[in-house]
């Protein structure tokens, strides 16, 4: 029986996989296997022990070691005599000076590290559609908008910029914190490395190495849990981002504004089970909607850091839920989030239509004019509001304006087109894609 959306109708398969219980299994055998090749490089173990245990993980199924746990109570014991049992006499040395969240903290980072390489694929992706809407459109006017209301001129390229360069940022960040948060540990129940010898810090940092994960600099019994947090954090904010710029679709796409539309196929697709002629912005809500959802998991992830001594249990059943969560979400909605951009319909025509409704959008370009032409900036600004107040058409009121209409008559076609006052709009965008390619030829460096 599915209970939860995502075993059915959220997430992609190709991240839900790696959060499956199978997987955490198979991941959880890998980092025993990593420390019995570490254990025989030191001496510890009979090198031949470290072929027998490789083989044997082959043999291990999930349905026994479910058997042996409903008998034992104990998740990683249960795989350690899974395992155990089909390793012979190399089975006393499994699991050796370890403990348990020496194998379930480096199995958590191992799923993050598979997880994060196809979280940067899914960056790739939606910066490249917003590059192409930028560099489309970096001409295109519109209404630019505060409160809601008409401010002064922008242009969707811009805007687009704008939501690239949040990205990137987004991107940066998770190339810094991935030295933070892809650590596993083995160092024994309190995080000395008693029971692994004097050699317990090279024999972790082997395992590490043959995981591809840094090791826990001073742990306790468990991975230093300020790791999860900034990385629940981290896809978070990501996702608040995500619903802003979702949210920004949803409002262009009212039918008062219509300056854009998610792409809607009229040959199959429905809006409404009731008015037949509803074009919905349904990935960009969904998006919206999830978003909360992931950040609805940054609480317990504080609290989860907050263990008693060097551990207990508390934050175990709540991670087993909150990382796989914000990442199976977190991956769905940046592919929705892509494909809204990539697909996106942009009515030009329409930001037109509405950005000239609007000619008082443009008083602070006459406000400028006045100064450079010896009013005081103040002075220049209260007249402009008082004629801005007035009824009727706001260019007929500038010039019939007893004090500055005499001084705009000539030029007050050129102040109240939008087309002159976008200042370095072009130039921002321009800047915004050079770091984008910036961005994509350093990224390397942090692999």
């Amino acid at each position: 029986m599915n209970v939860c959306p995502l075993d059915y109708r959220y997430g992609r398969d190709e991240v839900k996989s790696i959060f499956s219980e199978t997987s955490k299994l198979r991941y959880m055998l890998d980092v025993e296997y990593a420390l019995i090749k570490a254990h025989a490089e030191f001496g510890n173990v009979p090198n031949e022990c470290v072929e027998i245990v490789r083989d044997a993980i082959e043999k291990v199924k999930p349905e026994r070691v479910k058997e042996i746990e409903a008998m034992i109570k104990h998740d990683v014991m249960a795989l350690v005599k899974a395992l155990s049992e089909n390793c012979g006499e190399c089975g006393k040395y499994i699991h050796l000076g370890a403990t348990s969240n020496d194998i379930i903290d480096t199995a958590t980072a191992l799923q993050m590290k598979d997880f994060i390489d196809i979280l940067e694929k899914d960056f790739i992706r939606l910066e490249n559609s917003l590059e192409k809407l930028a560099s489309k459109y970096k001409k295109a006017i519109m209404l630019g908008r505060t409160h809601g209301q008409a401010a002064v001129p922008v242009t969707f390229g811009l805007k687009m910029a704008v939501f690239l360069a949040e990205v990137l940022r987004h991107h940066e960040r998770l190339l810094e914190i991935k030295k933070r948060v892809l650590v596993g540990k083995m160092l024994g129940a309190v995080g000395t490395g008693a029971a692994l010898g004097p050699d317990a810090l090279k024999i972790q940092k082997r395992c590490m190495d043959y995981l591809g994960l840094s090791a826990e600099e001073a742990p306790t019994q468990v991975v230093g849990r300020d790791r999860y947090v900034e990385f629940v954090c981290f896809i978070a904010n990501l996702a608040t981002s995500l619903e802003k710029f979702a949210t920004e679709i949803r409002n262009l796409q009212r039918s008062e504004i219509n300056e854009v539309q998610e792409y809607f196929d009229e040959k199959k697709q429905v809006g409404s089970s009731t008015m037949a002629h509803k074009r919905n912005p349904i990935k960009s809500e969904n998006i919206c909607g999830l978003a909360r959802i992931i950040r609805g998991f940054v609480i317990p992830s504080f609290e989860s850091a907050i263990l008693w001594h060097e551990r207990d249990l508390t934050n175990s059943s709540a991670e087993r839920i909150v990382i796989p969560h914000v990442c199976v979400l977190i991956d769905d909605i940046m592919n929705k989030m892509a494909d809204v951009f990539e697909n996106l319909v942009v009515n030009t025509e329409k930001m037109r239509e509405n950005i000239e409704k609007h000619e008082e959008i443009m008083a602070e370009a006459v406000i400028m004019y006045l100064v450079e032409k010896g009013w005081s900036r103040q002075d220049a600004h209260e007249k402009v509001r008082q004629i801005s107040m007035m009824k009727g058409r706001f260019r007929e009121n500038l010039i019939n304006d007893s004090d500055v209409g005499h001084i705009l008559k000539d030029v007050i076609d050129d102040l109240l087109d939008p087309e002159n006052y976008i200042g370095v709009a072009e130039e921002i965008v321009n800047n915004i894609l050079r770091k984008k390619r910036e961005l994509m030829a350093s990224a390397s460096n942090y692999k």
